[in-house]
C-alpha cells in the first residue's frame, strides 16, 4: 500500500516537477525537448519492513550518456525527493529514498528482438528450403518412391488382428 503510493507520488514528480525534470535531463532547462535522450520510468518500489528506507528502481531508455546523467540527477536529488514525498504523504516517519537502475525492461526487449531475429531466419531459411524442392520436382527429380508398386518381402513381418 505504502509502496503503491510512493510509486505513484514519485511518478508524478517525474511528469511534473521541473527540479526533477533537469536533474534527470539537463538540456530541458535550455528548452529541448523532454524526451530527447533519455525516458525515464519508475520500475518498482520496495519498501523496508520498518518503513526506513525506500527502493525505488528506474529504468532508463536512452542512449548510454543519457542514461548516466540521468541516473546521476536522481541520486543527487534523492534528499529532495524525500522532503517532497514528506510534504505529500501523511507519514509519521519520511524513509530514506535510494535510486537503483533497473535493467530487466532493457533485458527483456534484446532477448525479444534476438528472438524475432531467429525467426526471421528461420522462415528465410524454410522458405529458401520450399522453393529448392519446388525446383527438384519441376526438374523430375521426385526421391519419393511409389510404396505401393514394390514388391516387399512378407517374411518377417507379423500381422495381428
Amino acid at each position: 500500500m505504502v509502496a503503491k503510493q510512493i510509486r505513484r507520488e514519485i511518478s508524478e514528480m517525474l511528469i511534473t516537477d521541473k527540479v526533477l525534470q533537469y536533474a534527470i535531463l539537463p538540456e530541458a532547462a535550455l528548452g529541448a525537448d523532454r524526451y530527447l535522450s533519455s525516458l525515464t520510468t519508475i520500475s518498482d518500489v520496495e519498501v523496508s519492513a520498518d518503513l526506513q528506507v525506500v527502493k525505488v528502481y528506474v529504468s532508463v531508455f536512452g542512449d548510454e550518456r543519457g542514461k548516466e546523467v540521468a541516473l546521476a540527477g536522481l541520486k543527487s536529488k534523492a534528499k529532495y525527493v524525500r522532503g517532497e514525498l514528506g510534504k505529500r504523504m501523511k507519514l509519521r516517519l519520511t524513509p530514506e529514498v535510494r535510486f537503483i537502475e533497473d535493467e530487466s525492461i532493457e533485458r527483456g526487449s534484446r532477448v525479444i528482438a534476438i528472438l524475432d531475429k531467429l525467426k526471421d531466419e528461420n522462415k528465410n531459411k524454410t522458405t529458401k528450403y520450399q522453393d529448392d524442392d519446388s525446383q527438384e520436382s519441376a526438374n523430375g527429380s521426385n526421391d519419393d518412391v511409389e510404396w505401393e508398386d514394390d514388391d516387399l518381402d512378407d517374411e518377417g513381418i507379423i500381422y495381428v488382428k
